[in-house]
């Protein structure tokens, strides 16, 4: 159904699909999707755990590796630092650092080699000005506003709509969800972008070995999962408020 709403080129069809779709569905859609994305994460940090025992045969670290890739793309304004926790990598524009967690900085291992390339594939697309990525940064300021707000809004709509019937109130609140679920789908070409661009890196410049290279795949391809369900669950969430609207208005 989230597939026919979304890839359909009849807004008929559509529209008459969200207005049918009742809560109970609704919800059972977002359910399903939780427990996939449940499945994902578990597989995720199951395959994580594997390579990252696997070590790679040029004995480089995590942070050896992600400082060779920024040099080689000519990047020399960002520095590679180190985060605590786990899976806790990441790229932060605003201080031009690639921060990289405990098992991934230090690391020898085919997932840390990963993990480290796929962060400075971020750090390689704000250096190009990546459209998909300046547009994601723009929106955070949002997302987190409307995040915020969201269902309290949502729940002062529902009381007004009880009262006075006018439903104007919910849906600015169904607007400011929705924002989350934009979010979650920009997301997706930036990630997927920046493992594309590690693999390429990894493998052009022979970084890591064939076999060592399809441990690199299989974990950004997981890894790239997560993304893929937490768009599908933002989904899941606004047609759930929209049918919980819809029913509540009939």
């Amino acid at each position: 159904m989230i597939t026919t709403l979304l890839l359909s080129g009849n807004y008929g069809e559509q529209s008459a699909l969200l207005t049918n779709l009742t809560t109970s569905e609704a919800f059972f859609i977002t359910i399903i999707i939780a427990v996939v994305g449940m499945i994902v994460q578990f597989r995720l940090k199951s395959v994580f755990n594997k390579y990252s025992k696997v070590f790679i045969s040029n004995g480089m670290t995590g942070a050896e590796i992600a400082e060779k890739m920024l040099r080689d793309h000519n990047i020399y304004n960002v520095r590679v630092t180190h985060v605590g926790g786990q899976l806790t990598d990441h790229y932060n524009p605003g201080t031009l650092t690639v921060n990289l967690s405990d098992a991934v900085y230090s690391s020898r291992s085919i997932a840390a080699a990963a993990v480290a390339c796929h962060e400075c594939g971020h750090a390689i697309q704000h250096a190009e000005g990546y459209a998909p990525l300046k547009l994601r940064s723009a929106l955070v300021p949002v997302v987190n506003f409307s995040a915020s707000l969201a269902q309290w809004v949502i729940i002062l709509g529902l009381i007004m709509m009880s009262v006075s019937g006018n439903s104007i109130v919910c849906w600015i609140g169904v607007g400011m969800i929705a924002m989350s679920a934009i979010f979650s789908i920009v997301t997706l070409p930036v990630e997927y972008n920046a493992s594309d661009r590690a693999l390429e890196w990894l493998q052009s410049t022979r970084t890591l070995q064939t076999d060592e290279m399809d441990g690199a795949k299989i974990s950004l391809r997981w890894a790239a999962r997560t993304y893929l369900v937490a768009a599908l669950s933002a989904i899941a969430s606004l047609l759930y408020y929209i049918a919980l609207i819809n029913n509540r208005r009939d």
